[in-house]
């Protein structure tokens, strides 16, 4: 038993720490991605910026290869499988354009992450699933007992320390996905999205979707920024303390979102127009000046993949692959 259990053993002192709990695993990833990511920081993890290293010659198959054998990997393997490569993965942002700044943010928004997914799951998981994990379920350590009207909100009455540590495992298997996929948007331009998805031979609508997405995502961080940046240059938060500052571009976000819808609607129909007017889907298939093709890099990028492909099949016959994470050597 965790020897701090006397403060829930007061109904006032329960209550006041419980909500600062359930504030704290909210909050604090709300804290950091507005905060220390902002609106600036997302749109330098979502736009695509020309450069010259490994990453943005390889074929954006091969990427995509990449990250959706990354996402099995971290999926069907031991938890610290997911944590390795989630590190591994990380200081390959060193080598994209403004590296330094952009393995900065992507640092913050896999710590929010981790933080968010664990208090996501770890408040929510009954006995009866931690026992699939921690067998013994007399040796749990009691971290908090919420307060009772907490069950309503789906919470399990008692918060253990064997909750976090299953909801910390689960997290690095966002993460491992999380940072592999941006590698692809990070590197790869619309263009060779569009003629990725032809060699696949993908319908053409999805085509277009993913391309209409891949480039509005940016694009939506660009006008919500200009509009916070508008609210705050009229005074917003002018005068106010600096500790309620973040609380005011919290707001001005909020307010910031119908002007970006307007906006974002005005563009979706000006798309619509120049799409109609080069007669997209005039014919079944479209062709292409650029031919996509495999090199050196993509090779050896395939020899990675093929690894873990290994890494995941030895671990499964080995006892280190579970569909949920679990404490092993």
């Amino acid at each position: 038993m965790v020897p701090w259990n006397f403060l829930y053993e007061n109904p006032l002192t329960q209550n006041v720490i419980s909500w600062f709990l359930f504030f704290y695993g909210v909050a604090l990833p709300v804290v950091i991605i507005i905060g220390a990511i902002g609106l600036r920081g997302f749109i330098e993890l979502t736009r695509f910026e020309r450069g010259s290293t490994f990453l943005y010659k390889l074929n954006p198959i091969t990427k995509l290869v990449f990250g959706v054998v990354v996402m099995v990997v971290a999926s069907t393997t031991i938890w610290w499988i997911g944590a390795l490569l989630t590190l591994a993965i990380l200081p390959l942002y060193l080598t994209l354009n403004n590296g330094l700044k952009k393995f900065l943010y992507v640092i913050l928004l896999v710590f929010s992450t981790i933080i968010g997914s664990t208090w996501a799951i770890a408040p929510y998981t009954p006995t009866s699933v931690l026992e699939l994990v921690f067998p013994n379920p007399s040796s749990y350590e009691t971290v908090w007992v919420w307060p009772s009207y907490f069950t309503y909100m789906g919470y399990e009455p008692v918060l253990t320390l064997q909750a976090l540590i299953y909801g910390l495992q689960t997290s690095f298997r966002v993460t491992a996905t999380l940072v592999s996929a941006l590698l692809l948007i990070l590197t790869t331009t619309t263009s060779d999205i569009f003629r990725m998805f032809t060699k696949m031979k993908v319908p053409l609508p999805i085509t277009f979707s993913v391309m209409v997405g891949v480039r509005t995502v940016p694009k939506i961080f660009e006008v919500l920024d200009t509009s916070v940046k508008m609210q705050l240059l009229r005074g917003l938060s002018h005068n106010k303390p600096r500790i309620l500052r973040v609380f005011y571009y919290l707001y001005a976000g909020i307010m910031a979102i119908v002007p970006a819808i307007v906006y974002l609607f005005r563009g979706a129909k000006t798309l619509a127009i120049s799409a109609d007017t080069r007669g997209f889907r005039a014919y079944p298939s479209r062709t292409s000046l650029v031919n996509l093709t495999l090199g050196k890099l993509d090779y050896i990028m395939f020899a990675v993949i093929v690894l873990l492909i290994i890494v995941d099949i030895v671990a499964n016959l080995t006892g280190f692959g579970r569909t949920i994470p679990y404490v092993g050597l």
